[in-house]
């Protein structure tokens, strides 16, 4: 761990106070990937016996996710930081807390390993980032088609198997959409079903490979993960099992997009240079060296150049780095294009960029971004968490500091971002907002207000 906090208060009333003209150097250790350990956590579910996972991050969807595992008794043990150990010998159906789950999408992986093994599930709908619809029909649809009986009521989703064996049944399941989510539901619920499972038009990405990794170490018999059709032979029960959660190859992304903003040299590792490809091509594009050695990458830029990209399902152009990478085309010589393709609320950053001095048009989740040879520190609230990451990354280049609040949404897939930030060299600093009792950005907000707040 490279810092601690020292306050431990609600970041929804915490900041950033972000000195910009940043140049950044040094090396920094990449943390475990969010969206694969909390996928990990949920299929943990699917065995009595004790699962050890390593290199876990410590961030609030995390701690979110083992609150509602306890909620359902599994124990949980994370008192050695480098292993948590998973303990779902006395699952039992309950209610979990509805403020729980509608605060975390991630929760809804739950009703897979539920349905498998008690044979019902009862689930609220998911919540999370508001960045567009993120439908689940593509999970509902494949759980039916394996069995399960679902119905839609008052916010929640209640499933069931109605078969005397309790099991659902393997079946060919092709997705509307390569949904990432809906694969990963899909393949929990089928690793127990009865018989052989095929899902066509699966997600790809690296997060599902993982989930498969694991559940192949517990004794499922899964086939082909990481392409665009899974096999799946379904068991009588899995084992337990140790794995390693993979790197986060968004907060590797996020690293690598801050270097390249600020001018600067950084090192970062572990990672799973694979993962990152479509990303390190776009950096080259734009004038970066990129160096890879082993499982470390290191990133020099002099330079920026404008390039386009168009977010696609992996291998393309990831959605949770579009964000962070238009905040690095600001300070590009000439234009870019950005296309979002995945989530329809996904340019929240666009108008707070522009209060910063951003010349973007946007229109139909297409935003041109013409480089700027400033941009000013303001007062800004992020209002998810990718949209937040890109706003810092902002005001490490701007010439006079920055507040930015919204942490919560930070915290969510971020661990101690601002201080391994700080490590690299970055003059950041989290303390209490100016004005707690108002949150909101203020388009009067005057830095000079800042320096003097901070200047004891």
């Amino acid at each position: 761990m490279i810092c601690e906090r020292g306050n431990k208060l609600n970041p929804k009333f915490e900041s950033l106070k972000i000195n910009g003209r940043c140049s950044l150097q040094g090396e920094i250790k990449i943390s475990g990937a969010k969206n694969s350990a909390l996928v990990l956590l949920a299929a943990s579910l699917l065995t009595k016996d004790k699962v050890y996972l390593a290199n876990v991050p410590d961030i609030s969807d995390i701690r979110k996710m083992k609150n509602i595992l306890k909620s359902i008794g599994v124990k949980i043990d994370d008192n050695d930081r480098e292993q948590m150990i998973i303990n779902a010998e006395n699952l039992y159906f309950g209610n979990i807390p509805h403020n729980l789950v509608n605060e975390l999408r991630a929760s809804f992986f739950c009703i897979g390993p539920l349905l498998s093994k008690l044979g019902h599930a009862s689930l609220a709908l998911p919540g999370g980032c508001n960045i567009g619809k993120r439908s689940i029909e593509e999970h509902i649809k494949g759980l039916q088609e394996l069995g399960a009986t679902i119905e839609e009521k008052d916010g929640f989703v209640n499933a069931k198997i109605n078969n005397n064996r309790k099991r659902l049944k393997g079946k060919h399941i092709r997705l509307g959409c390569p949904s990432v989510g809906a694969t990963e539901t899909l393949v929990m619920a089928a690793v127990l079903a009865e018989g052989k499972t095929i899902i066509s038009n699966a997600a790809r990405e690296p997060e599902i490979q993982d989930l498969c990794e694991m559940l192949n170490k517990m004794g499922a018999k899964i086939r082909q993960a990481g392409t665009s059709k899974i096999y799946i032979e379904g068991v009588n029960y899995l084992n337990g099992c140790s794995h390693e959660v993979i790197p986060d190859r968004i907060e590797a992304g996020t690293f690598l997009i801050a270097s390249a903003a600020t001018l600067s040299c950084i090192t970062i590792s572990p990672v799973i240079p694979a993962h990152l490809n479509s990303l390190l091509q776009k950096l080259k594009e734009s004038g970066s060296e990129i160096i890879i050695k082993n499982n470390s990458i290191t990133i020099k830029t002099k330079k920026v150049r404008g390039v386009n990209i168009e977010t696609a399902p992996f291998p393309g152009f990831p959605t949770d780095l579009q964000a962070p990478f238009t905040a690095l085309m600001l300070k590009a010589t000439g234009k870019s294009i950005i296309k979002e393709t995945i989530f329809e609320n996904r340019m929240n950053h666009i108008d707070l960029l522009k209060k910063m001095g951003a010349s973007i048009r946007s229109e139909n989740n297409i935003a041109i971004v013409s480089g700027v040879k400033k941009l000013s520190g303001r007062k800004l609230k992020g209002s998810d968490l990718r949209s937040t990451a890109a706003i810092i990354i902002a005001a490490l280049t701007a010439d006079n500091p920055s507040l930015v609040e919204g942490l919560e949404h930070l915290d969510r897939g971020y661990e101690n971002f601002e201080c391994k930030l700080k490590k690299l060299g970055a003059d950041i600093k989290r303390d209490l907002t100016v004005n707690i009792s108002n949150n909101s950005c203020k388009d009067d907000f005057l830095i000079n207000d800042v320096q003097d707040i901070y200047a004891a």
